[in-house]
């Protein structure tokens, strides 16, 4: 199974937005999402974030916080595909934001645009969640030849 990490940056009631439109065979291809990528060997999910998002951005997160645990599970072509993705956000940051990112063009979007972009299904559920500020939640999401299929929460109270 993929262990994978995505952060949404937050500043002045804006999420900082990554529009996937740079790699070739990317299946993230014409979709905006948030920045993170795949954990290497040894790396926590937070070392994961803090790496991939400087990476990405040219920014240093402070104090990240850890808000939920994404599973996908994809069949497409007859084969099963599983991952992981610990999902954070983070308000503190340093560093001045890259001109260029060779995962697609990185823009700062008003929260409240953000569903008007062409998002996958399944991230409208857990931005959902993040915008209602929960603390943590766990969430399955089961697409089909890229089409969502089921989705399972549960929150955290408290």
């Amino acid at each position: 199974m993929d262990n994978s990490t995505l952060c949404y940056i937050e500043k002045d009631g804006q999420y900082l937005m990554l529009h996937r439109v740079k790699k070739k065979l990317d299946i993230n291809e014409g979709k905006w999402i948030g920045v993170g990528g795949h954990l290497e060997e040894g790396e926590s999910p937070l070392d994961c974030v803090i790496r991939e998002t400087f990476e990405e951005t040219g920014l240093k997160l402070i104090n990240p916080r850890y808000r939920g645990l994404v599973t996908f599970v994809s069949r497409s072509g007859g084969k099963l595909y599983t991952e992981q993705m610990h999902l954070f956000t983070c308000a503190e940051f340093s560093g001045e934001l890259m001109s260029d990112c060779d995962e697609g063009v990185l823009k700062w979007v008003k929260k409240e645009d953000v569903p008007a972009l062409p998002l996958w299904e399944g991230d409208r559920i857990f931005l959902r969640l993040l915008g209602e500020e929960k603390r943590f939640f766990l969430l399955k999401l089961e697409y089909s030849d890229d089409t969502l299929v089921n989705a399972e929460t549960a929150v955290a109270e408290g």
